[in-house]
């Protein structure tokens, strides 16, 4: 906890009047992860457009979301919190996934998103999403503009109706 509050120029009664432990903030970093994934897939889904649309929109804010808060915890490792805060994550995931699994099948039904396994698809999705934000701060001059070029060249073409 000293050397956290140290990196955010905190002192550590600081960071203890907030959180009583390193545990208590690294679930309160889920939380806000999820609070933040669950507005853009909200966001997303009211976007006007068809379904591919839909989830161009999700992928860019969520490559902008993480450009500008760096990597996230969205859908990352929580095998260390309490038992009560894994159950808490791992339900709002599931929900999560879900809500996104249904903004493909919207595109499927539109026509605009090819027929797909979508629980697959949205697994690919999200850890090309999250391991991006870990990989590629390493590539010179990336912004997320490259970042979502990258994504569409390579992500996109495969998902888009061919009819």
């Amino acid at each position: 906890m000293s050397d956290i509050a140290a990196s955010l120029d905190l002192r550590d009664a600081t960071l203890y009047y907030y959180f009583p432990n390193k545990q208590a903030l690294v679930y309160e970093c889920h939380v806000r992860s999820l609070e933040r994934f669950e507005r853009l897939i909200r966001e997303s889904d009211a976007f006007e457009g068809d379904g591919i649309a839909k989830i161009r929109h999700f992928v860019a804010a969520l490559v902008e979301d993480s450009y500008v808060n760096g990597p996230q915890l969205y859908f990352g490792d929580y095998s260390y919190l309490e038992p009560m805060q894994r159950e808490t994550i791992a339900t709002w995931a599931e929900r999560l996934r879900a809500m996104l699994e249904g903004v493909i099948i919207r595109g499927i039904d539109d026509g605009s998103i090819v027929a797909c396994e979508t629980t697959l698809v949205v697994q690919l999705l999200l850890g090309m999403l999250i391991w991006l934000a870990k990989w590629a701060p390493d590539v010179k001059g990336l912004t997320a503009a490259r970042l979502m070029a990258a994504i569409e060249a390579f992500g996109f073409h495969g998902l888009e109706s061919r009819i």
